[in-house]
């Protein structure tokens, strides 16, 4: 529920989610903050598009337990990797407890022996959020396990719809906007300090619920610690991993030529057998049969000459990944059309809306963004809902111990006296101390933040309350607030949609 999972959910770093409201956190650094709330990615002009990372969850370490059980203990029928069991690193479909679809890649035990390094390269890469890449949003290392999981593309691959087509195939304009998808998302990349991808190809494409194509993030990782980065055949491998091993920039741009030899013959062409056919003027024998008399030759000259750029023997001599799109992009000769429409499949259907409930004096006062109310009440309640998170022994009441609990009255009274500012101020005293945990100073500070209009670390405040008392509304109530603040209303909506769910349940049982 809410921004931290339960047993879903584990911080990366703090591990927030592996302890009991009873234990004490010493020194945690704050929550990671929420993926939506990331810089945006550059759109192209005129081109509408869902925001980079909207509604896709933080970047989080699963446990074994929780992946196993998503995936019906890696059963053989939630295999979804191209080459089923062959494959040496299969990637499984699979289903949270809260009912989110995955794709979890399981390596082989001997592909990352050090946990640091495969969690380390892991967290690179969960770091990203984009709107043309199917986004990485975990990772499980427990014994000689390691794993990745990653947003579930629901609509197959840019190779099963190529290759492997049953009632249509794609047609000419929806293959051009495959293609400036995918240069998009390795600009991405790029300019986020990713500049390598391994084995891109027509399996690493996938399509999401709108049939929109996106990017695998598992390319971006290599398929082991010291292993090969290209798993296809050496035909259509750059040659200069063939002869150095090494994997460029340029090995990058070398491949996406080799998917657009796909997306123009709708078969996989070995790159030396079509530049032949380049250069010799054969660019209709090149193209896809099924395409006859549906496509612009003025437009396929284009792609065939893009592509033989990127298949050029002498890395310097391809473009870079700014000429791919600048390239390409005026060659969408569909922009209003959506994926779905030009992939053949059926239009997603929205989820029914939450029955809305009746809400609380908090509830109703966060839903009008009135703080002052807000203030009111938490002031009203003071630490009421604090008992049992903090057992303390005789000896942890040291003078620092005093020290600590005076920073927090001197905050008490700053709060009461609407001095925010100091509240702050106080409060982080408190925390950073770190002797006793407090969901009310935290669910405090996140008003103060709101106040002084900071609403990023207001929200982190309200998510660090939710994770010492899981099922606290207040902090739910406070995560609403901050969403709203940041103009993400359907998902302040939600939240206070949910601890309004909570507050009827506790209600139900008579208190906490």
């Amino acid at each position: 529920m809410g921004c931290c999972q339960s047993s879903l959910f584990k911080t990366t770093g703090a591990h927030l989610g592996k302890r009991s409201r009873n234990q004490k956190i010493r020194g945690d650094p704050p929550l990671t903050s929420p993926p939506s709330l990331a810089a945006p990615p550059q759109q192209q002009p005129g081109k509408a598009g869902a925001a980079a990372g909207e509604g896709v969850p933080g970047f989080s370490e699963y446990s074994l337990t929780d992946l196993k059980s998503a995936t019906n203990n890696f059963g053989s029928d939630h295999i979804v990797s191209e080459s089923g069991e062959k494959a040496p690193n299969i990637v499984y479909k699979g289903r949270l407890k809260n009912q989110r679809w995955i794709a979890v890649k399981k390596f082989t035990q001997s592909a990352w022996p050090d946990p640091k390094q495969f969690a380390e390269e892991a967290r690179g890469v969960g770091k990203l959020r984009h709107q043309r890449l199917a986004n990485l949003i975990g990772y499980c290392c427990d014994g000689d396990e390691r794993l990745l999981v990653a947003e579930y593309m629901p609509n197959d691959t840019l190779a099963k719809h190529l290759f492997h087509w049953e009632v249509q195939t794609i047609e000419w304009a929806m293959r051009s906007r495959v293609a400036l998808y995918i240069a998009e998302a390795l600009d991405y990349c790029s300019s986020e300090g990713l500049l390598l991808y391994h084995d891109l190809n027509a399996y690493r494409v996938l399509f999401d619920e709108n049939g929109d194509p996106r990017l695998s993030c598992f390319g971006l990782m290599k398929n082991s610690r010291d292993g090969k980065s290209y798993s296809t055949n050496l035909a259509y491998t750059p040659p200069e991993y063939l002869r150095h091993g090494r994997v460029t920039p340029e090995s990058v741009i070398f491949s996406f030529g080799t998917v657009l030899l796909d997306l123009l013959s709708g078969k996989h062409i070995p790159p030396t057998h079509a530049l032949d056919m380049i250069r010799g003027n054969n660019i209709l024998r090149l193209m896809d049969s099924h395409l006859e008399g549906k496509f612009s030759t003025e437009e396929a000259t284009a792609v065939v000459g893009l592509a033989s750029e990127c298949l050029q023997y002498e890395p310097r001599e391809r473009p870079d990944v700014k000429k791919l799109i600048s390239t390409l992009t005026p060659l969408q000769t569909k922009p209003d059309v959506p994926s779905h429409v030009m992939l053949g499949i059926p239009k997603p259907e929205e989820p029914p809306p939450s029955p809305p409930r009746a809400l609380s004096p908090m509830g109703d006062a966060c839903q009008r963004m009135d703080l002052t109310s807000i203030h009111q009440i938490l002031v009203m309640t003071h630490y009421r809902d604090d008992e049992g998170t903090n057992e303390l022994s005789f000896q942890e009441w040291t003078q620092q111990m005093r020290d600590m609990l005076e920073a927090r009255k001197r905050g008490d009274l700053a709060f009461r006296d609407k001095d925010f500012k100091t509240a702050i101020e106080c409060y982080s005293q408190f925390i950073d101390v770190g002797t006793m945990i407090s969901p009310t100073v935290y669910a405090r500070r996140s008003l103060c933040y709101l106040l002084v209009d900071q609403p990023d670390a207001a929200l982190r405040d309200a998510m660090q309350a939710q994770c010492i008392f899981p099922d606290w509304p207040t902090a739910f109530y406070m995560q609403a607030a901050a969403l709203s603040k940041l103009d993400m209303l359907k998902d302040a909506a939600d939240m206070l949609n949910e601890a309004a769910a909570l507050e009827e349940k506790r209600q139900h049982r008579g208190g906490r």
